[in-house]
C-alpha cells in the first residue's frame, strides 16, 4: 500500500514503513514542506501497527538528499527563515527519537542536511555509488545543525576536515568512518536493506524503544552518571513482559513470541 503527499511518499512493504523524499528534479532537497511531511511520516510510522521499522530513502538512483533547498532560503523573512532552520533541527531530533528502529536506504549522494538525515537514523545501508559530504562551505555557509550529529559519529579531526573542506567521501570511506553500516552494489541495495529491516522487525519493539532511549540519553553523560542511568534502565528492562518471554524461550530452546510489552 502506498500513499503520496506532494513531496514525501509513505508506503508499507511487509513490516517496513518506506518513507521516500520525492523531489528527484530538485535532488530531493529539503524544502519546508518536505521537513513538515517527514515529521508527519515519522508519527504515522510510529502509529502504524503494520510497520515495525521505518526506512528512509530518496526517489531515483542518484541522490538520497542534497540538503537544504537553497532556492527557498530567502522566503519568509529573517525570523521565518530562522524558524525553518529550527524545524530541520527538530526533524533530526524527532528522527533520532523515533520509537521504532530507523534505517537510511542511501540510494545516492547524501550531502549537507541529507547527511544529517542519514546520521539521525539508527542504521544506514548505502549503495557503492553514493557519496557523503558537507559542501556548505563552498557557498559560504557552515553545516551548523547536522554538525552536532557528525561530532557524535567521528573524531574531531575528521569531522573538522569534512566541514571545513567540503570534500565528498566515497561510500567505502564513509563506511570506514562509521557513517554507515553497510555498503553494497546498487543492485543489491533493496535486498540488504530488507534483510536488515527484517532482522530489526523480529525483535521486541518495546525493548528496542527502551534501549534506544537509554542509548541516546547516556551518550552525553559522564561515565558515572551514564552507568547509574543504565543500571536503572536495566531494572526496567528485566520487568518487561518481553524480557520474561525472551528468557523463557531461551531456556525452552524455542523462538520467542513477542508481545511488544
Amino acid at each position: 500500500m502506498e500513499e503520496g503527499t506532494r513531496e514525501v511518499r509513505y508506503a508499507t512493504q511487509g513490516r517496513q514503513a518506506l518513507v521516500t523524499i520525492d523531489r528527484p528534479r530538485a535532488r530531493n532537497a529539503l524544502s519546508a514542506s518536505v521537513v513538515q511531511e517527514l515529521m508527519e511520516a515519522i508519527s504515522r510510522a510510529e502509529a502504524d501497527p503494520e510497520a515495525r521499522v521505518l526506512v528512509l530513502t530518496g526517489a531515483g538512483e542518484k541522490v538520497f538528499c542534497a540538503g537544504g533547498d537553497l532556492g527557498q532560503m530567502g522566503e519568509g523573512g529573517f525570523l521565518g527563515m530562522h524558524e525553518g532552520r529550527r524545524a530541520y533541527a527538530a526533524l533530526l531530533t524527532r528522527l533520532q527519537g523515533c520509537r521504532k528502529p530507523t534505517v537510511a536506504r542511501v540510494n545516492g549522494h547524501a550531502l549537507a542536511g541529507g547527511l544529517g538525515l542519514v546520521l539521525a537514523c539508527d542504521l544506514a545501508v548505502a549503495a557503492e555509488s553514493a557519496e557523503f559530504g558537507t559542501p556548505e562551505i563552498d557557498v559560504g555557509l557552515f553545516p551548523m545543525m547536522m554538525m552536532a550529529l557528525l561530532q557524535r559519529h567521528v573524531g574531531r579531526k575528521r569531522a573538522l576536515e569534512l566541514v571545513m573542506t567540503g570534500d565528498r567521501l566515497p561510500s567505502r570511506e564513509a563506511l570506514t568512518l562509521g557513517l554507515v553500516n553497510r555498503v553494497v552494489p546498487a543492485a543489491e541495495l533493496d535486498a540488504a536493506v530488507g534483510a536488515l529491516a527484517e532482522k530489526l522487525a523480529g525483535k521486541s519493539q518495546a525493548v528496542l524503544a527502551l534501549g534506544k532511549r537509554a542509548f541516546f540519553t547516556a551518550e552525553d553523560l559522564p561515565l558515572p552518571a551514564a552507568l547509574e542511568l543504565l543500571s536503572s534502565q536495566l531494572s526496567l528492562n528485566v520487568m518487561a513482559e518481553d524480557a520474561a518471554e525472551g528468557i523463557t524461550a531461551f531456556l525452552e530452546k524455542r523462538p520467542p513470541k513477542w508481545n511488544d510489552r
